[in-house]
């Protein structure tokens, strides 16, 4: 077999437009559900009230029911007096008898209303002497009392179909007296985890295997949406497995999705087996970043979709092209999704000839506008969905976006999400120790590592409350304090230690691994302070691997752990947890710039009190490896 190539790309409206003339979404059929189960369903048909609600003309408090006539004319000086009966009106009992005309009975809030009556007294406008009610304030009728049918009458229409059942709308339901619910069936969603890569969560890892994140979050994606996930599990990239779990695949589920399978260079079988289908491939191939090698396809009218098999690439495909499709199914109508303005806060490059969405963080920025921050980790990242507020698109013509651009941003949730602590510089593992502690106490954190420089510029414009910064003077030698201008402070943190990281079977010292030019390097993200510390140790030497630039000490460790790097430069407490041999180069300082307008905000002062000299939490982070003297 030949290596399947992307013979006609499509533009992304040209593609959805293609696949919908084939298998034209619609409603699924209705199926009828006891009220218990009904939360979360679609209504297919109108609700309509079988009785009225109030059955029965009730009081809305405790007091006396009277004839509102008869009070006319009372006040405190010169309170009506009326006669009263001695039977009570409690909750659940029928009244014996009529109120007649200077009468008034004792009556339950929920109670019936008499005959006769028309109005209620409160208890506390009343007093009681004898078989006397003395009345303090005049009624109008209809005073304190609910009429039969004047919530829902019998006959009329009190849900529409269509209507997502929330526990506002079963309340209603329950409140008419409907025991079952006719709703739409909800679409059978059937997930197909492939190649030869993908082991389960639990079961062991080795070199080269990732561990299957694409069918629990699709098969959560389809259950958020109202359809019913049938998970078939992970098929390795075989012909005859494949082809037969996509037929028991078809023959159970009202969609079929497929994600990753390319199969050792010989092309895609998924692909291939799709295409066995009638009419099969609509679209493969879509101008698209994320998610370009995304295929379109159908059995009879039946939706089949293969994702690709990098995380964001699948979840943002699924959510571009399937999601419509299942709200379809499952009668769910269309929503239009949230926009906000916002300039971007780096610059970013993009590739001409397709359509980029762009995934971002949003912050408030100092004039009570909002920053966008591109959170690109690419379209195998598993996090950058899950932590992004929305995404930009990216026109098919463009190539450099600037920094302070305006632009629409659609929102991945349904509003901004408010942090009560925005932190925006140099990412750090005892960051992530001191951000939890927040999180324990109910503080909301967001995290944007975008380097030292990058968060001082974002302090600066009043988009975070702290920028964490470990950045070296080279003229008085010292760490941060000469980056700090006016309006900031700084907050001391901690000290850590950088040094040169190789595999522990390498014991050969500094010198001898900068000197070795058939070592390959791993090198830092440009703004970095650990980068500055990189390029003052090499000088004009630019071994192999100086352009491989991973923006965290994590993925520095990574790439010479798993050997696609010889050697790299990152904190003592990340090398000592990837068990990797670690050579001391220089004790730093990483503290945070605070604007001074936001010092005394909550969160930044609950963050100063982690850091206070007898805290327990310097003690927590000098057992993780850091300098907290």
């Amino acid at each position: 077999m030949k290596q399947q190539q992307f013979l006609d790309v499509l533009d992304r409206d040209e593609a959805e437009l293609r696949w919908h003339a084939v298998i034209a979404p619609t409603r699924l059929p209705s199926e009828k559900v006891d009220l218990s189960e009904a939360l979360g369903r679609v209504l297919a048909e109108d609700a309509r009230a079988s009785v009225d609600v109030p059955g029965f003309d009730r009081s809305n408090m405790d007091g006396f029911a009277v004839q509102a006539a008869d009070t006319f004319g009372a006040s405190e000086e010169e309170p009506i007096r009326l006669s009263l009966y001695s039977e009570t009106i409690p909750t659940g009992v029928a009244p014996r008898q009529a109120v007649e005309a200077g009468h008034a009975m004792q009556i339950a809030t929920g109670g019936m209303l008499p005959r006769g009556a028309d109005a209620v007294v409160p208890v506390e406008h009343t007093d009681v002497q004898g078989g006397v009610l003395l009345v303090r304030q005049p009624r109008t009728p209809g005073g304190a009392v609910s009429y039969a049918g004047t919530d829902m009458g019998q006959g009329e229409t009190v849900l529409f179909a269509g209507t997502r059942l929330t526990s506002r709308e079963t309340g209603v339901l329950a409140a008419v007296g409907q025991a079952e619910v006719e709703v739409v069936r909800r679409p059978r969603v059937a997930i197909l985890s492939t190649g030869d890569e993908i082991v389960q969560p639990g079961d062991p890892m080795r070199p080269g295997l990732v561990y299957d994140s694409n069918g629990r979050i699709l098969a959560d994606a389809v259950r958020e949406l109202g359809g019913e996930p049938l998970f078939m599990g992970a098929i390795r990239d075989e012909l005859d497995p494949l082809r037969e779990e996509l037929r028991r695949a078809l023959e159970t589920s009202d969609l079929v999705l497929l994600s990753g399978g390319t199969s050792k260079g010989e092309g895609d079988l998924n692909a291939l087996l799709v295409e066995e289908l009638e009419p099969g491939v609509i679209v493969h191939g879509v101008a698209l970043k994320p998610g370009k090698p995304i295929c379109l396809a159908a059995a009879g009218a039946k939706p089949v979709v293969i994702l690709p098999g990098f995380p964001t690439s699948a979840i943002f495909t699924f959510h571009e092209f399937v999601a419509p499709v299942i709200r379809t199914l499952a009668g769910d109508p269309a929503r239009e999704r949230q926009t906000v303005e916002a300039r971007l806060a780096q610059k970013v490059r993009s590739v001409r000839g397709r359509l980029e969405y762009l995934l971002c963080g949003l912050v408030k920025d100092g004039e009570g506008g909002l920053a966008a921050y591109p959170m690109g980790k690419g379209s195998g990242s598993v996090t950058s969905f899950s932590r992004a507020d929305g995404f930009v698109r990216v026109g098919r013509n463009r190539e450099i976006v600037d920094a302070g651009e305006p632009l629409e941003v659609t929102l991945i949730g349904r509003e901004v999400p408010v942090a009560d602590l925005v932190v925006i510089g140099s990412h750090c593992s005892g960051l992530d120790v001191l951000a939890a502690a927040l999180g324990r106490q109910g503080f909301g954190v967001k995290v944007l590592a975008v380097g030292s420089q990058a968060g001082l510029a974002a302090a600066g414009r009043g988009e975070c409350d702290l920028a964490p910064i470990h950045l070296l003077d080279p003229e008085s030698n010292e760490y941060n304090e000469s980056f700090i201008s006016e309006g900031m402070r700084l907050l001391k943190g901690y000290g850590r230690m950088q040094g040169i990281i190789t595999r522990p079977d390498d014991d050969r010292d500094r010198e001898e691994i900068l000197a070795d030019e058939s070592l390959r390097m791993v090198n830092r993200n440009r703004g970095a302070g650990t980068r500055i510390l990189i390029d003052q140790l090499l000088g004009e030497r630019r071994p192999p691997g100086y352009g491989y630039e991973p923006r965290s000490h994590y993925a520095v460790a990574a790439a010479v752990a798993q050997g696609r790097a010889d050697w790299g430069v990152t904190i003592e407490t990340v090398a000592r947890q990837a068990g990797l041999a670690f050579r001391p180069l220089r004790a730093e300082r990483y503290d945070f710039a605070v604007p001074e307008s936001r010092w005394e905000r909550p969160a930044v002062v609950e963050f100063r009190k982690l850091l206070a000299p007898d805290s327990k939490w310097r003690g927590i982070l000098a057992s993780e490896g850091f300098e907290t003297g």
